[in-house]
């Protein structure tokens, strides 16, 4: 029964019926696990702070440790945090029916009074954040493994918008979002923020707009509009960010400061594009041709207009297909600079943000 919305979106059920609604062992309907608040106090030793792997503006994260030998993450949600009910349920609800490999797993849920908790399998190697923007560890990012990490988080952004239930649109995806398993397998994290839309709907107009500044498509920060091509630019941001090691946010270029966007088109239409290439990953395994290709790919995501980005479908044949013809970017909009400088920083939420390092940066325009 329809009995609560988020966001315009009617929920099938509040947490507490699936709760209410379980097997014999414990499970929910949904496979999901409810831990009780003395197991999760055992299981991260009274939440020490040897255990806690972060804290974002949801709450900490910890490691924990189950009597079977299991580790888990627990994302504990703060009282004070800008996350409530609606956007747990939001999470537990959605992960509980996504089965994807390039999707974190979500194992369970703890509710009791005031605590909120989820817990998640444990990512040994944390986030692509820690990897991709640490000169000391991004060497550990081959151009082999850089590429099957954008390969992994498209596939999982297909399955998202096209083979799911429901048509996901995630919202918030960035390099602290794509979690890493043991062998560097990208799995994508915290559905917090996630929009569902029916399977017949392309788009909408949200009451307020959630996530981070400068993963943003223009008309998703400008005007509130809300579709899969939302994830396809934060995808192109992101693309862009594994080829060259740097952040969108940052700027490069000494005469005229810009950023990564900004940057790669400019080196494109140079025909300079491979200028883009992180130093740590040119070795003898690394193809230029791939790396080229995989930027060229990444502008025709974040093209100004909704309707010239491709589909994450489409975007999957042409990182898979090397035959497949590619039609000229057009130039993305540079918004970025201007829009970010007339927002105090006090009123920018933290970036790091993972099940192991959680963050989710909540906007509102002035």
């Amino acid at each position: 029964m329809l009995i609560q919305e988020l966001g315009g979106n009617a929920i099938p059920s509040t947490v507490h019926d699936n709760v209410n609604n379980q097997n014999n062992d414990g499970q929910t309907s949904h496979e999901l696990h409810v831990f009780s608040f003395e197991s999760i106090t055992i299981a991260t030793s009274n939440f020490s702070t040897e255990n806690k792997l972060g804290e974002g503006g949801f709450g900490p994260v910890y490691k924990g440790k189950l009597p079977d030998g299991r580790e888990i993450a627990i994302k504990r949600l703060s009282k004070s945090s800008g996350q409530g009910l609606l956007e747990f349920m939001n999470e537990v609800i959605l992960i509980a029916k996504l089965q994807h490999t390039n999707l974190i797993r979500l194992l369970g849920f703890c509710i009791q009074e005031e605590e909120n908790m989820l817990i998640y399998e444990y990512m040994p190697n944390k986030n692509l954040d820690i990897f991709l923007f640490d000169p000391t560890k991004k060497y550990i990012l081959n151009w082999k493994t850089r590429f099957n990490i954008i390969e992994g988080i498209a596939q999982g952004l297909v399955y998202l918008h096209k083979y799911s239930r429901l048509r996901i649109v995630h919202r918030d995806l960035k390099a602290s979002n794509i979690l890493l398993d043991e062998e560097m397998n990208p799995k994508i994290s915290d559905f917090g923020l996630a929009r569902i839309f029916g399977l017949k709907e392309s788009e909408e107009n949200t009451n307020k707009v959630v996530g981070t500044y400068g993963y943003m498509s223009p008309e998703y920060a400008m005007n509130d509009v809300v579709s899969i091509k939302t994830d396809v630019f934060s995808f192109g941001v992101l693309l862009l960010e594994i080829v060259s090691g740097k952040k969108n946010n940052s700027r490069y270029h000494s005469d005229h400061p810009l950023n990564l966007i900004e940057y790669a088109w400019k080196l494109w239409n140079e025909g300079k594009d491979l200028e883009l290439i992180d130093p740590t990953i040119l070795d003898d395994s690394c193809s230029l041709y791939e790396v080229s290709r995989c930027i060229h790919v990444g502008l025709l995501c974040v093209q100004d207009q909704a309707t010239d980005r491709p589909t994450m479908l489409n975007v999957v044949f042409m990182l898979s297909n090397e035959t497949l013809q590619l039609s000229p970017p057009k130039q993305p909009v540079f918004f970025i600079n201007t829009f970010v400088e007339e927002i105090p920083i006090s009123e920018i939420k933290p970036e790091s943000c993972s099940v192991n390092n959680v963050t989710v940066s909540v906007m509102t325009p002035r």
